[in-house]
């Protein structure tokens, strides 16, 4: 099928100047002591995240393919080991992406679990055939072998205090067993968790450990005495437990006493503080507008998106790392808890993408989720946007940006809203809503001149005009609540796509009916329908106006994408292309109009409406192409793919102009240069000038002129033999292409003859495509010997011929 297509002022040339790909799918993440790197797993692949950057720096993949189960860092960040499914430890030099050594797991079934020991050196792997095996990473042994877990072991630590060599353990039996390592015997197991622990947290002095689990309770134990202290419970799965630290002003947070405190992450999707000795949460985290998914019932849904699953404490920079359902990683900065950056490990489909912001700075993106996400294009940093229903299958499907500013999108749960970005701190709030239709809104548009209005299409078969306050502070609600100006029964089925004319007087909508219709926007209650397009043979998915002549473009599911005339609705052209949206404009250096269709096949295509013809093609998705923007000054292009890949474009035709241009100098030069060395009769200098620009012709012209010269074969010798290596090697490619021709042929074989006569068979082997290139020679030297022969008797049959001429027609004696 077709997805998008854009009319825009386009250049013949762009290039990738930015990717946004999914770098975390699922698994373990673990942050860098020094706090510069995050390390996660995605299928076969470690990915390791530059923060300052938001990108991947490196990737760590396994040669097998397999996918990768846990992996560690090693406290002091130097060593990474990572297990597959195949069974084997690796260990990575990580900043090379290099695999140093591999060993067998000696697990029988895959490692579920792993972790360093403070001082780097002892490895820990908890697999799910119940054994916990230890492994001196620097002397390349294994130290322990630890039987007695029941199933599964998901969760290994070393106790802080390395000179106690104690390991804590957990698997599906829900008790944390306490290893001595110096005995390798299991000294005790700490019962009180009815449900999987999830994580430990341990005292600064090592006496005291703290416990979560999916039980909904964090027990605090007493590690001398090996009993409970104090049972919290805590009202939801926990799934990361982290105590504050005992120094500190956390007064923002609730922490009025010396008392020990810390924070949960879990199913509810907020970070929470405790305190221990009294049980009670002295701190909730708020999120703007972030609703909790709740069943009908009221009771907190299992399948809340927004749930974390991991939290991780980085007391270098006083951040703590948290990790969401949707794979989403987190970064709070202490004492307040505050969001410092957040990025998108995984966007699943990406519906639509427009760019956002003053110098369009910022992309926003729907996607297969009920969030929508606004990356800054500099850090990759991500603040998503919640608001809207948090049921899955309630997601945002389409995305307008009116004024740089404003962003309105359409959503499954029947509504519409209105976020706006404050130019100064970046930040995106919801300002509007409305909730008039009574279906899923598949398409929203605003206005072009100023943020007047919008207009919704809904799979109602409705189609409507709200009205935007001119200034959203001046309301006096948190959040305004739109009314429709206009409602119209607009189609017979759905309604696909709604665009508004450059001037706001025209509205234009497409709909399954296979049908596109034109409205006035001048009256204040009713839209006025100055005409219906015919003529698609399947729904139409998307309407575009031209913003240089009075022409609309639609795209339909059978193929075609037609443009046609807002005077007398007639179709003015046809053209068939894997493309659905259209946005139209004028190239700068070529004033055609120009189409940018983006299509199910992956690839983003220019085509010249005038002749019809496929100028560019834009590779870089490997899936369906949803979205689909150009800036406004169309020096930039985004691209939002079902392969989850949103890739930035970057319009680099003055560059390569500039380099091509820089070139054909370059040429011109060297060209002249080498005139004047044949003049000068300097073969040599000629021969490796002309080679440099890789010219066979020109290089047979100068062959041919040392042919010329007096006492050509030694001075062509001195010549051929003075050359370099690569030189050489070149030479011995145009020779096979030389011989091909009778014309070239004698140079050919006349230049074999210097090479094979004076080079070593050794040093001609040592040439790339050496055997290719002498196996070449052979037919055709045979086929030239053949017809030299065939000449050789041609001329002695004439000879022969001449003389008897001469005989018999001698005068008589």
């Amino acid at each position: 099928t077709q997805l998008n297509i854009v009319f825009l002022l386009l250049p013949y040339s762009y290039d990738v100047s930015n990717k946004i790909e999914p770098f975390y799918k699922g698994g373990k993440v673990q942050v860098s002591c020094l706090f510069r790197h995050i390390f996660c797993t995605c299928g076969s692949r470690v990915n390791v995240l530059e923060i300052s950057t938001g990108k991947v720096v490196h990737s760590i993949e396994q040669d097998d393919q397999e996918d990768i189960t846990s992996f560690a860092l090693s406290c002091d960040d130097e060593i990474l080991v990572t297990a597959s499914r195949a069974l084997l430890l690796k260990q990575w030099d990580w900043r090379k992406a290099q695999c140093t050594r591999s060993w067998k797991a000696i697990h029988t079934v895959p490692v579920a679990s792993m972790t360093f020991d403070p001082t780097s050196t002892l490895l820990a792997t908890g697999g799910c055939d119940g054994t916990i095996k230890l492994w001196d990473v620097v002397k390349q042994y294994c130290t322990h072998n630890l039987k007695g877990s029941s199933g599964v072991v998901h969760l290994v630590q070393f106790h802080p205090d390395i000179s106690l060599l104690q390991l804590f353990s957990s698997s599906l039996d829900c008790g944390i067993r306490l290893w001595d390592l110096r005995s390798s015997q299991c000294v005790c197991v700490l019962q009180s968790h009815y449900s999987a622990v999830t994580s430990l947290a341990f005292s600064p002095d090592g006496g005291t450990m703290l416990s979560s689990g999916r039980d909904k309770i964090c027990t605090v134990w007493n590690l001398k005495t090996r009993t409970v202290k104090r049972t919290v419970p805590v009202y939801e799965a926990v799934e990361g437990v982290v105590l504050l630290p005992a120094k500190g002003d956390f007064s923002q947070i609730g922490v009025k006493t010396k008392d020990l405190h810390f924070i949960t992450a879990g199913s509810k999707g907020v970070l929470r503080v405790w305190e221990a000795s009294t049980a009670r949460c002295v701190y909730t985290q708020t999120l703007p507008s972030a609703p909790v998914a709740a069943s009908e019932d009221g009771k907190e849904e299992d399948d809340n998106p927004s749930s974390l699953t991991y939290l991780l404490p980085l007391p270098a920079s006083s951040r703590l790392a948290a990790v969401t359902a949707e794979h989403n990683i987190l970064l709070y900065q202490l004492p307040g808890l505050t969001t410092q950056q957040q990025f998108v490990g995984y966007s699943d489909e990406v519906l639509d993408v427009k760019f956002l912001g003053k110098g369009d700075s910022h992309i926003v993106v729907a996607t297969n989720s009920c969030q929508l996400k606004v990356f800054e294009l500099l850090t990759n940093s991500c603040q998503i946007l919640y608001g809207h229903t948090v049921f899955a299958y309630f997601v945002v499907v389409c995305v307008c940006v009116c004024v740089c500013v404003c962003v309105c999108v359409c959503v499954q749960d029947k509504s519409i809203r209105v976020w706006q970005m404050d130019s100064a701190s970046g930040q995106v709030r919801c300002v509007a809503q409305g909730f008039s239709h009574a279906d899923a809104v598949g398409s929203i548009t605003c206005s072009r001149l100023k943020a007047s209005f919008i207009a919704s299409g809904s799979q109602d078969c409705t189609v409507k005009v709200w009205e935007l306050p001119a200034d959203f502070s001046t309301t006096g609600a948190d959040i305004h609540q739109l009314t429709a100006r206009a409602t119209e029964k607009a189609h017979d089925k759905d309604v696909n796509s709604v665009a508004v004319s450059p001037n706001d007087k025209l509205l234009a909508s497409g709909s399954q009916d296979r049908t596109a219709k034109l409205w006035s926007l001048a009256g204040d209650r009713d839209l006025g329908l100055l005409g219906v397009f015919r003529g698609h043979r399947r729904g139409v998915w998307a309407v575009c106006f031209s913003p240089v002549d009075q022409v609309l473009a639609t795209s339909s599911a059978d193929g075609t994408t037609k443009l046609w005339s807002l005077q007398d609705f007639s179709c003015l052209k046809v053209g068939k292309n894997t493309s659905l949206t259209l946005k139209y404009t004028i190239l700068i250096r070529h004033p055609q109009p120009c189409s940018l269709p983006s299509g199910s096949d992956g690839l983003v295509k220019l085509w010249t409406i005038k002749t019809n013809e496929c100028v560019k093609t834009l590779d870089a998705h490997q899936d369906k192409v949803w979205g689909l923007h150009a800036s406004r000054k169309d020096d930039k292009m985004v691209t939002g793919s079902a392969d989850s890949n949103i890739t930035i474009w970057l319009d680099v035709t003055e560059v390569e102009l500039a380099e091509e241009q820089a070139k054909q100098e370059d040429q011109i030069l060297k060209q002249q240069e080498l005139t004047n060395l044949l003049h000068e009769k300097r073969y040599l200098k000629a021969l490796g000038l002309a080679i440099s620009l890789d010219q066979p012709h020109t290089v047979l012209t100068v062959i041919k002129a040392i042919r010329q010269s007096e006492d050509s074969q030694q001075l062509l010798e001195r010549t051929v033999l003075k050359l370099r290596l690569d030189q050489k090697e070149s030479l011995l490619r145009y020779c096979v292409v030389w011989n091909t021709n009778a014309r070239s042929c004698l140079d050919a074989q006349t230049v074999l003859q210097v090479l094979l006569t004076h080079l070593p068979p050794e040093e001609l082997l040592q040439y790339q495509g050496a055997r290719t290139h002498l196996e070449g020679l052979i037919p055709y030297t045979e086929r030239h010997m053949q017809r030299i022969g065939r000449l050789l008797q041609a001329s002695m049959f004439l000879d022969y011929m001449w003389q008897k001429m001469r005989v018999t027609g001698a005068p008589a004696r």
